[in-house]
């Protein structure tokens, strides 16, 4: 079997699913989805990844997401092989966990977005057989349905975390109540009725967009010699514009951790690059001071406030 094309670039938005080896259960209980979600907590800051809703299924899951930093198969790859690692020793066993590697379908956010995140929240309570009706009376299922980002959307959860972004509210309105007042009256409409498959309108296994964005991507590829091979597409000029940005940001922060921060976390710049201009020796004392900085934010909710603005400020354009 031919290897899924990958075309990555900086800000690419993707929908990304991986199923258990031989479709066998990937998340045996709760402990197991816990485990799941500290990982992809440790995912977000780690590569920069923007996650914006996720549902764990016993045996698949669903992420959308998107890369400021053009890494999909770093990110994806990385949170794959540390679930594994940690899902075996927990139960003791060796070997495969996932059926081969993660798919991931490019999506253009603005005509799809709204769409994918209600398909991806009806996981839990959506017939089996394409084109029948959801049962009305399993809406009291989803609301109480943990495993994903619904409760979130729907305003049901008391606290989302911060890995998560919900910046995609605004695709149901401008403010963040009307919004999730239209997302919940979308998702009741859901049952009772047939759900519509986003994946109908997926061209080449790849990609779900206009034509503008389509041919853009298939340009992409064909480009790529090999045609079939796994195409890289990064954008360096994105990356360094971001990278710009960050340091501006911080250029008058007087706190030497935080610049260090912001410029490995927000702008993607290696540790090892930015540790002799700071004083230290490898890329590994940054690492760890990283970590106690990070660790700090945990008990100091003025730090944290802190990272949070600047992490919010990067990203504006």
């Amino acid at each position: 079997m031919a290897r899924p094309i990958r075309v990555e670039f900086a800000g690419a938005v993707y929908h990304v699913m991986a199923r258990g080896n031989e479709r066998r259960e990937i998340f045996r209980d709760g402990r197991d989805r816990h485990l799941f979600l500290e990982t992809l907590a440790e995912v977000v800051p780690r590569f920069g990844v923007r996650l914006y809703a996720y549902c764990l299924m016993p045996n698949h899951h669903h992420l959308l997401l998107s890369t400021p930093r053009g890494n999909l198969s770093r990110a994806a790859g990385w949170l794959q092989a540390t679930y594994t690692a940690r899902f075996n020793a927990r139960h003791r066993r060796s070997g495969h966990l996932f059926q081969g590697r993660f798919k991931a379908q490019l999506v253009e956010a603005d005509e799809y977005a709204r769409w994918l995140v209600e398909y991806v929240h009806l996981n839990p309570v959506r017939p089996r057989r394409k084109g029948e009706l959801v049962a009305v009376d399993r809406f009291d299922e989803l609301t109480a349905y943990e495993w994903s980002s619904h409760r979130d959307y729907a305003g049901l959860r008391r606290k989302s975390p911060e890995w998560l972004s919900l910046d995609w509210l605004r695709y149901w309105g401008r403010s963040k109540a009307e919004a999730r007042r239209q997302y919940r009256q979308s998702m009741r409409h859901a049952f009772g009725h047939a759900v519509r498959n986003p994946w109908l309108q997926l061209r080449r296994s790849l990609v779900l967009g206009g034509d503008g964005f389509y041919k853009r991507i298939r340009t992409l590829v064909e480009e790529k010699k090999g045609g079939l091979e796994e195409a890289r597409w990064t954008e360096s000029e994105e990356a360094a514009q971001v990278q710009a940005r960050v340091r501006k940001l911080v250029e008058a922060e007087p706190d030497k951790r935080i610049k260090i921060w912001a410029r490995v976390r927000l702008g993607g710049e290696r540790g090892a690059e930015v540790a002799r201009e700071y004083g230290y020796r490898s890329g590994a004392g940054v690492t760890l001071a990283l970590r106690r900085l990070e660790t700090a934010a945990g008990l100091d909710k003025t730090l944290k406030k802190k990272l949070e603005r600047a992490r919010i400020d990067a990203h504006r354009k």
